[in-house]
């Protein structure tokens, strides 16, 4: 997102969550959550923070992960139609679903994982809120932070010798993102490296633009 003011709003996860439940479910039975955004952007943190407050609130949560989806560094957009088979299409029918979690370390899919059906699908990665999903989304998420910042968390999570994935990551997201126009379409843009004091456990900062709907900075 360039130009235009921005302002900024500290919210709780507790009223996100109470918002969640109240909305209808899209997917079948399911209320299903996408938290998108670039690596390293703090998608990780604010999904298991809407998670755990939904859990308590006593919504039946499954949180899934992207990562544990892929078939490697190559599989950013393409595994998809694979997730929609064997966990979306299954759960639209009230249906438990089951996926193959790669193991990055083996580099190939280790254990079957089974989805029961949930009341609400958190759904946390990079392209989990892509256009193909948005009408069956009950709440969209789009996460930023400064690049530098972005590849920093990387780098310190994954080991510097990942940097030249990383470096190719981040750019194939971008043109993801471009593409997609992800940020223009979600709900909830927050700022993933607040410069405001908060609780992040407990509350996330909104990031909107002035005549926007939302964007990533």
């Amino acid at each position: 997102m360039e130009g235009g003011e921005r302002s900024v709003c500290i919210e709780r996860f507790a009223d996100l969550a109470a918002q969640v439940v109240k909305s209808p479910a899209k997917l079948g039975p399911v209320r299903l959550v996408a938290v998108d955004g670039p690596s390293g952007a703090g998608k990780t943190m604010f999904a298991a923070g809407l998670t755990r407050v939904l859990r308590a609130n006593g919504a039946a949560t499954v949180e899934i992960h992207t990562d544990d989806l892929l078939d490697g560094w190559d599989d950013m957009v393409g595994f998809w139609p694979r997730f929609d088979r064997d966990v979306l299409e299954k759960l639209r029918k009230g249906q438990p679903g089951e996926y193959r979690r790669y193991d990055w370390h083996a580099a190939r899919f280790a254990e079957r994982i089974r989805v029961p059906v949930p009341e609400v699908l958190v759904v946390e990665g990079v392209t989990s809120a892509r256009a193909v999903i948005r009408p069956e989304l009950t709440l969209s998420v789009f996460i930023t932070a400064p690049r530098h910042l972005r590849l920093a968390r990387g780098l310190e999570r994954d080991g510097a010798h990942l940097e030249p994935h990383l470096v190719r990551w981040f750019a194939e997201e971008e043109g993801h993102f471009a593409a997609d126009r992800t940020a223009d379409h979600v709900d909830l843009l927050v700022d993933g490296a607040p410069d405001v004091p908060l609780d992040p456990g407990e509350q996330y900062l909104r990031r909107t633009a002035a005549g926007g709907r939302s964007g990533e900075r």
